[in-house]
């Protein structure tokens, strides 16, 4: 399946692929893979980190990213190794880039093709946010700071982009314990508005792994961890990824 693709890719859009770049993007399309092999996911410094602290962050966001980041077993600048239950997950802004040689793939496939989230370039107007995951306790919990093109209610996040980054980051924690995957079921609790401008925290853990099926557990609540706004329960189903090469 991985050669049909590469074949494929060779000769997308009718421009032929030299045999080096076809030998990078099998090997890319080999690496996405669990967390048992999530050193091979890239943090190339050819690729853009749209999760990397910029002027929209507000203070607060900033102090809970140094916070996290101080814990994290690799420093996101220097890409030293550190000892600390953490890892800062990069965000670009298509999922492809994130398996190794996926920069070239992404040219050749729907090249104009952007992540919903980290499609608007204008710096704290929609998703800021930053994820950073524990392999240990298999969680994943993400600092999200909703800007003013978000709107639902006069002053609050629309429920559908809540609904976004709850989708991303279960996702996210999904991809690195079963390795690809797709939302099957997202089952969301909506307790309290979420103030635009706002900074919340997105926290989310493993249920349970039954075959194919992920069940993770989700809730997003203030820094301080002393207001509810949203409870979800999410099912994600591995798939093969040739299945989304049709």
């Amino acid at each position: 399946m991985l050669a049909h693709i590469a074949r494929r890719i060779g000769h997308f859009h009718g421009h032929q692929i030299s045999s080096a770049i076809l030998r990078r993007m099998r090997a890319s399309l080999k690496t996405i893979n669990p967390i048992s092999a999530i050193s091979l996911w890239t943090f190339s410094s050819q690729l853009q980190d749209f999760s990397q602290p910029n002027p929209s962050w507000s203070p607060e966001m900033r102090k809970f990213y140094d916070h996290y980041n101080a814990q994290c077993d690799t420093d996101t600048e220097t890409y030293e190794n550190k000892t600390g239950p953490w890892r800062k997950l990069p965000s670009y802004n298509r999922s492809i880039k994130h398996a190794t040689g996926g920069i070239y793939i992404s040219k050749l496939i729907q090249a104009k093709a952007r992540l919903f989230t980290r499609s608007v370039n204008e710096q704290g107007a929609t998703f800021e946010y930053v994820a950073f995951f524990n392999k240990e306790e298999k969680i994943c919990i993400c600092l999200f700071q909703p800007g003013h093109l978000l709107e639902g209610a006069p002053g609050h996040v629309h429920g559908g982009a809540i609904a976004t980054m709850i989708d991303t980051v279960t996702g996210t924690l999904a991809g690195y314990l079963s390795g690809p995957s797709v939302t099957a079921n997202l089952n969301i609790n909506y307790r309290s508005p979420v103030p635009l401008g706002s900074v919340v925290i997105i926290h989310c853990a493993l249920d349970r792994i039954e075959g194919r099926k992920t069940f993770i557990t989700c809730k997003v609540t203030s820094t301080d961890e002393s207001k509810v706004y949203t409870e979800a329960t999410v099912l994600f189903v591995s798939i093969k990824l040739g299945s989304l090469f049709g």
